[in-house]
Parts: C-alpha cells; structure tokens; sequence
C-alpha cells in the first residue's frame, strides 16, 4: 500500500516484492522474536525483495511467490540468529519503499495498524488463471450453459471489461498453459466450449482444440475505464441472428461473492483427487477446517503425501 500503483505499473510484480514482508512478519512471530530482531528480519526481507512482471507468462512468475515465503522465512530464521540489517530499510532515503516507490506513502504502512487487517481484504480464486479473467469466465460460461451454444454457431464475442484486462491478460495466440492463463481470448472462448474454468481449460489439449482455436479468433475487448475489477459485460452473437448478453456485476470469488466453505472444499477435491486417494483429500479437509486446534502441523504433510 505504501508504493502502489507506481511500484506494480513500474514493472515489479508487488505479490514477490511485498509478500516477503508478509512471509518474515509471520515466520517472526511465530519464532518469537523480539522488537529489534523483527526489526532486522524486516530488513533482510527489504534486500531480498524482487519480482518482475516481465515473467509473467512463465514459470518465473509463480517462482516470485514461492521465493517471498522462502526468503520471508529466511529472514526470520537469521534475525533470530542476531543477523542485524539496516533498521531503517523500509523508509531510509534509499530503503525499499523509496527505492521501488515514486513518492511513497510510509505512512500506509502502520495507519490503522492493529485494527485494519488488508489480508481480508483476499479471496480466494475459483479459476486457476489471472483474476482479471474471472468476470469473463464465469459470463461466457453461464451463457454457453444457458443457450447449450455451439462453437460453429458463434459469430462474435464482445467482451467490455476494465483496462487491465489486456494490460495482464492481453496474450492473443497462448502456445502453453501458463500463457494460456494469462489470455482473456483463450479464456473466453475456452468457458464457451467447455462451459467451466478448472485446470483442464488450461491444458495443451484445451489450447490447441479445433473450435477453441476458432473461436478466440472471434473474441474482441473493449476496454471501459468504468468497469470494474471483478466486473465484465459479455455480449455473444450467433449466425442464426440472436444476441445474448451476461452482465456479471461482481465476478464469484471476489469480495461481494466469496466462494463459500463448499466451493472451497469442491475445489479442492478437483485439484486434489487426480493425485490422492479419496481418504486422504477427506482427511486433509477435515483437518484444514480444525487446524487451529491441532496439536501438530505435521498432519497435513503426511495426509498430502503421494
């Protein structure tokens, strides 16, 4: 909050570059270190920090957010060994919000401090691609759903979303998943012809079907700096003359329409069951539901093993 939106329109991609914060501050707690190690740790995490939004598309992208929690942890663990950093990294002329900020606001980062938490301010994702894709997927699916469309039947696909749309998501022709996921054409046209979002929409199979292919080559943006976020307008014409629309206010899984406690579960069997036995995924969200009140963590590694 304190260096955006100059810092993620700059090219830092800010889930890496800040959720290092996030990672140290936890693992410090947890640790139980005092004022001046959480101090430190802080400052190491402040020369960690990195990330950049040229990556997205590959797997360096998803390799930021792994290296926050690692090197968050890191941090923690030297601090509590004494490691001393700067004690001013964060706001020091030439600290991390300087430094990857334009005109910071420092003082974002203790207003409210211990009574506004931003972390509720996440959802959780029911697509697996950029969350900027999530309006369009949820319209194009319930109108392909509603009418049983067909991709030879389809005409156009005119999609009025908010600009970053194809700011983030702008890939035209996606030749593999993780480009795929980060392509508002392959998304919509993919939710026509399957009617879903899940990973399978993302996979080589789904990226290089005939009427997929087709059919993203009909989709046209419209970008509308009065559409928001989590909204989209979804406007579909067929060769027999009708003209469907979806309007989708706030996208399933954003803050308005969280997904609930069975959304999660049913989601997490589809991404799980491929790979453990029924008893497991059971297991596991039984004891994710009661995890405040387990005696040891490690429960969940031996449930998840393979």
């Amino acid at each position: 909050m304190a260096v955006y939106p100059w810092h993620y329109q700059r090219g830092w991609h800010i889930t890496g570059t800040a959720g290092i914060f996030g990672a140290a501050a936890a693992a410090g707690i947890l640790l139980g270190l005092d004022e001046r190690q959480m101090v430190w740790a802080l400052g190491i995490a402040a020369t960690q920090s990195a990330g950049l939004r040229e990556m997205f598309g590959s797997m360096s992208k998803n390799l930021h957010i792994g290296r926050a929690a690692q090197n968050g942890l890191l941090a923690a663990l030297l601090a509590g060994k004494n490691f001393i950093s700067s004690e001013r990294s964060l706001e020091a002329p030439r600290g991390f919000a300087h430094v990857l900020g334009q005109a910071p606001n420092i003082e974002a980062i203790t207003a409210d401090f211990g009574s506004r938490f931003e972390i509720l301010q996440n959802t959780y994702k029911p697509f697996p691609c950029g969350v900027v894709l999530h309006p369009v997927i949820e319209g194009c699916a319930a109108l392909s759903t509603a009418n049983r469309l067909e991709a030879k039947d389809v005409r156009r696909i005119a999609l009025r979303c908010n600009p970053l749309v194809l700011e983030l998501t702008g890939i035209k022709k996606p030749a593999a998943t993780l480009e795929a996921k980060l392509s508002v054409f392959h998304a919509a046209a993919a939710a026509v012809v399957k009617r879903r979002g899940t990973l399978e929409e993302f996979a080589l199979a789904t990226i290089n079907n005939p009427d997929v292919l087709a059919l993203r080559e009909k989709v046209a943006v419209i970008v509308d700096q009065q559409i928001g976020g989590d909204e989209a307008d979804i406007t579909i014409e067929l060769d027999d003359g009708r003209v469907l629309n979806c309007h989708v206010d706030h996208a399933i899984g954003s803050i308005s329409r969280p997904l609930t406690d069975r959304d999660m579960s049913d989601k997490f069997r589809g991404l799980t069951e491929p790979l453990l036995q029924k008893s497991q995924v059971d297991g596991l969200i039984e004891a994710c539901g009661d995890m405040r009140h387990l005696k040891d963590a490690s429960v969940l590694a031996r449930l998840a093993a393979g």
